[in-house]
């Protein structure tokens, strides 16, 4: 083995026969002198936006974000984020090549270029290193998916509600999102809206006394399987890739009619909603307001058309569609011994006494989604957790899937949050999960 001599190891390399010697002319180095001293004396001019000034975001604090599956409802919640400074979008992923063009032209009119990137596999965008977060915004059939995988590729996630399909993908998706200390921020934009959050205040703070019973709004409690839909002339796989459409579910035959709007699988197999779709808005702020985020109902049961749960803290969860007073969609009622508080969309709060809507501030109706995006970049950068994360978002999401399942059922369940099991109730356990196709099991 060859060793190397301490003695002989820094000294300088031997100049070769051909080398000629380096000289330097005294003359010549003064002047290179001068020059580079003049150089330096010149202020360098840096433009403010480099740096964070004259309202510019530096880069180091800007937040690159990609989308996945922007359709209606997600070409909002893009504008919300596109109209934040620190954020750059970077990336479409999307089944359907005629949304990957739209949402890329979009993104290149906002920033003057050709630079936002487009794929058909989610999975190619989720590899790029730069980006930082995502925004969800496919049917539902694929939002806790793409949420852990995702997760999974170390990105933050803004996802469109419902979040889950199930019991069991709420508690997978909560997991994930602690074990990777990953931000997500589910798309039930009322948890940053004044009207909603003053009258849960109410409810929280006990201004209404001792809390009884809080309402939701499921805009409709019907329940049924998913089914086919006659079988079409499959596209070709870039204008529209149905294998990758279909993702976790079931297989079934290309229908056109199953492209648009919210899919067929919206949870457990389920279909019309049920307490899952308004319900992932208005039983999330029942719960908020019940002190409940970290728990769910222990009783459910159908009745003369409503929903009623009982949480063991003795407070009553009623789900109706009934009975409400004019304030807009998605309202929400909090009834205690002593008061009540009612509000929805449009703003307004009505309750029991106008005392009790003392400080409530101004008004803002039509349930924007910007004050919810901003609270979750700003947990973006801080790491903080975001107000309806993976753990309100697990829980409000089981309560409204153990609802269903009564629903589907027709009779009453009893539930054990502790174990995540309906007591001595086979039909129901089952009912918890649904199989999911290769390779998209969470």
């Amino acid at each position: 083995m060859k060793t190397v001599n301490s003695d002989t190891r820094n000294r300088s390399p031997r100049r070769r026969a051909d080398q000629q010697p380096l000289t330097v002319n005294r003359r010549r180095f003064l002047k290179a002198a001068a020059q580079a001293a003049a150089f330096l004396a010149v202020p360098m001019v840096v433009p403010g936006a480099v740096v964070g000034r004259d309202g510019g975001v530096a880069p180091s604090e800007r937040i690159v974000l990609g989308g996945v599956g922007i359709g209606n409802r997600g070409s909002y919640v893009l504008g919300c984020f596109l109209q934040q400074p620190d954020v750059r979008f970077a990336a479409i992923a999307d089944v359907k090549e005629a949304r990957r063009q739209a949402v890329k032209k979009r993104a290149d009119a906002q920033y003057g270029n050709q630079d936002c990137a487009m794929y058909r596999d989610l999975r190619e965008m989720l590899a790029r290193q730069d980006i930082d977060a995502v925004l969800i915004a496919t049917g539902p059939n694929w939002h806790a998916a793409a949420s852990v995988l995702a997760a999974n590729a170390g990105k933050d996630v803004y996802c469109e509600k419902p979040c889950t399909k199930n019991i069991a993908q709420s508690f997978a998706l909560a997991e994930t999102f602690r074990r990777t200390a990953r931000v997500f921020q589910a798309g039930t934009q009322r948890r940053s809206l004044p009207n909603f959050v003053f009258a849960i205040e109410l409810a929280r703070q006990g201004k209404l006394g001792k809390l009884q019973s809080v309402h939701a709004h499921p805009a409709g409690l019907g329940t049924s399987m998913s089914g086919w839909l006659p079988a079409e002339p499959e596209p070709d796989k870039e204008s529209v890739d149905w294998d990758l459409y279909l993702g976790p579910a079931a297989w079934r035959p290309f229908n056109r009619r199953l492209l648009d709007g919210f899919n067929f699988e919206k949870g457990g197999g389920l279909v019309g909603g049920g307490c899952l779709e308004w319900g992932s808005h208005c039983v999330d702020l029942c719960q908020w307001a019940a002190d409940a985020d970290a728990t769910a109902p222990v009783e459910y049961e159908p009745k003369d058309g409503r929903l009623y749960a009982r949480y063991a803290s003795g407070v009553r969860l009623v789900v109706r569609d009934d009975g409400w007073l004019p304030l807009g969609s998605c309202p929400v009622r909090f009834e205690g011994s002593t008061g009540w508080v009612e509000t929805g969309d449009n703003g307004d709060i009505m309750a029991s006494s106008e005392s009790l809507l003392v400080g409530k501030g101004a008004k803002i109706g039509g349930y924007p989604a910007d004050f919810h995006v901003r609270d979750f970049l700003d947990c973006v950068k801080s790491r903080g957790q975001p107000r309806a994360n993976a753990e309100v978002a697990c829980w409000s999401h089981v309560t409204c899937h153990a609802a269903n399942i009564a629903l589907f059922l027709n009779r009453k369940v009893n539930y054990d949050p502790a174990k995540n099991e309906f007591i001595g109730d086979d039909e129901a356990n089952r009912l918890r999960s649904e199989a999911l196709r290769e390779p998209w099991r969470i």
